[in-house]
Order: structure tokens, then sequence, then C-alpha cells
């Protein structure tokens, strides 16, 4: 019998969480630390757009990953309950880019030729 390790079904389940696109994680990261305002944000991560990082924000909202607090004119964006079960997974993928990063870069580069 032969087990299958991937299809349909786990092919989707990164999408499913809302952390398939680029900046998701990113920002997931980000707001692991403490709550953050938008601009905060836009300084922390540095390289996303205003209008990417909106639209993420509301598709992590979406999927109940994200919260939004308004008090006084101030907003700000924290992680659920949920959103925080993903601290940790992040939290081992940030740590072996740091590890294998540069080997990683190494192989791309040799692929260059």
């Amino acid at each position: 019998m032969v087990a299958v390790v991937a299809g349909p079904a786990v092919a989707g389940l990164g999408e499913q969480a809302g952390i398939a696109d680029k900046w998701a994680v990113v920002v997931l990261f980000a707001l692991s630390r403490e709550p953050c305002r938008h601009g905060e944000l836009v300084d922390l991560i540095g390289g996303v757009s205003r209008k990417v990082l909106t639209q993420t924000l509301r598709r992590l909202r979406g999927y109940g990953l994200v919260d939004r607090h308004a008090e006084a004119g101030k907003v700000e964006y924290v992680l659920t309950d949920l959103g925080r079960t993903l601290v940790k997974p992040i939290a081992v993928l940030t740590e072996w880019a740091h590890e294998h990063g540069a080997a990683v870069a190494g192989f791309q580069e040799s692929k260059k030729d």
C-alpha cells in the first residue's frame, strides 16, 4: 500500500489557513511580538506597500487570524487566539531560514549558470 503524503487537500491547507501568500507569514511574525499600527507594520516589515499590507491584513482578519482594534482614532492589529497558534510553527520556519538561507541562496546562484 502506498501512503499519500500530499494531494489537493494538503496542498490547499496553507491557502485555507490564510497563510499561503508571500506577506501573510511575515505579517503574522511581526504581530507575534506585540500589537502594531498599520504604519508600524510597514516600517517593521519593509518592502511591503501599504496597499498590499492592507489586503493582507484584511485577508488574515477574514480567516480569524488577526483582529483590528480601533480606539480613540488609533487602530491596532493583534493576533487572535487562533493566530497565536501559528507563532511556534512560524518561529521554526524562521529559525530554519536563518540556519539554511545561505545554502539556499548558494544553490540558487549555482543554478544560474
